[in-house]
C-alpha cells in the first residue's frame, strides 16, 4: 500500500502538478493525522515541519482538542505561533507555552443554540449525555462517561450548567459534547445533524458514538479561512491533512488535501489525494515530497 518515501498511488483523483500552485500555508489536524498512535510527534514530522517553516510555509494545527491539550504541540510552533482549536471554535496563540496559551479569536456556540441542541437531542436519541466545553472551564453530566484526561469543574444536567446565570454563563461555550452508549457512531452523527439542524454544527473526530456540537457554521474549515483571508492566503494556496469527518469541511476547501492511510470513509472521498498512516509519519512524507518539488 505505502512506500514512505512517497506518496500512495492510492488517490481518488490525480493530485494536483507539482508546478501549479506554490503552497503558502500546511494546515493539518492532529490526532490520528500529525500525531502517532502514542499521542507523540515523530522526529521526522518535527523536522518536516520545521523544514516547512524555513521555506516561508506556515504551518497551522486545526485540531478538535481545547487548547489546554496543546502542550503536546506547543515546542514545534514556529513564526506565527497559532493553532486553531475546538474544531474552529478558537484560535489560540502557544507562544506562551503550556498553561500561558492566549486566545486570539473565539467563536462560541451561542446559549439558545445551546440549549436547543441538547433538547432536540435528548428527543432524538434517548440516553444520549452531555458535557460542555468552555475557554477553560469543562463541565459534564454524572452519566458522562471518564473519556478525558481531566477532572470536570462540575457534575450537573446540561440544561443546569447551560441556564442563562448556570455555571458555564461566565465565558463563552466552545462546544458540547454529546455521547451515545449504544448508537453506531455514524448513525448518530446523521441523526443528530438532522435533528439539530441550523442551529448547531454537528460533527465527530472519536471512533465512540460521541459527537462535537459548535456554533453555527463553525468549523476547522471556516476558521481557517478566516485565518488565510487576513494572511492573503487563497485556498489554492492551502495544502490539507485529516482523517475523520471533523476534517471533511476543510479538506474539501483546501486547494490541495490529503487523507490519511487510517481516514474515515468520508475522509478519503473529501480529500484530493491520500497519504500513508499517522504511525508511518504520512504527513511528513507529503511535506517532504513537496518541498523537494519546490526546489
Amino acid at each position: 500500500m505505502r512506500d514512505n518515501d512517497r506518496v500512495t498511488s492510492a488517490t481518488r483523483q490525480p493530485e494536483p502538478p507539482a508546478a501549479a500552485t506554490r503552497p503558502r500555508l500546511i494546515a493539518t489536524d492532529l490526532d490520528g493525522t500529525l500525531l502517532r498512535d502514542d499521542k507523540s510527534v515523530s522526529p521526522r514530522t518535527v523536522a518536516a515541519l520545521a523544514a516547512a517553516e524555513k521555506a516561508g510555509i506556515e504551518v497551522f494545527f486545526v485540531t478538535g482538542r481545547p487548547a489546554r491539550w496543546m502542550d503536546v504541540v506547543s515546542a514545534h510552533v514556529h513564526g506565527h505561533g497559532l493553532a486553531i482549536c475546538g474544531n474552529g471554535a478558537a484560535v489560540v496563540d502557544l507562544h506562551g507555552g503550556p498553561g500561558s496559551h492566549r486566545f486570539v479569536k473565539v467563536r462560541e456556540l451561542p446559549q439558545e443554540n445551546a440549549l436547543d441542541a441538547v433538547r432536540l437531542l435528548r428527543e432524538a436519541a434517548p440516553g444520549t449525555v452531555f458535557a460542555v466545553e468552555q475557554a477553560y472551564g469543562f463541565h459534564q453530566e454524572p452519566a458522562y462517561p471518564k473519556l478525558h484526561m481531566e477532572v470536570p469543574d462540575d457534575l450537573l444536567p446540561a440544561e443546569e450548567i447551560l441556564a442563562p446565570g448556570g455555571r458555564a454563563a461566565t465565558e463563552p461555550v466552545l462546544k458540547i459534547l454529546a455521547f451515545h452508549p449504544e448508537l453506531d457512531p455514524d448513525g448518530f452523527l446523521t441523526l443528530a445533524r438532522l435533528a439539530i439542524g441550523d442551529r448547531a454544527n454537528v460533527t465527530r473526530s472519536s471512533p465512540s458514538a460521541l459527537l462535537e456540537i459548535s456554533g453555527p457554521d463553525v468549523s476547522k474549515a471556516s476558521t481557517l479561512a478566516l485565518c488565510c483571508a487576513e494572511r492573503g492566503i487563497s485556498h489554492e494556496e492551502v495544502v490539507a491533512f485529516g482523517d475523520m469527518p471533523n476534517d471533511v469541511e476543510m479538506l474539501t476547501w483546501a486547494g490541495r488535501s490529503y487523507a490519511m492511510g487510517n481516514a474515515h470513509p468520508d475522509v478519503i472521498a473529501a480529500a484530493s489525494g491520500r497519504t500513508v498512516a499517522n504511525n508511518d509519519d504520512g504527513v511528513a512524507v507529503v511535506i517532504e515530497r513537496m518541498l523537494a518539488d519546490l526546489t
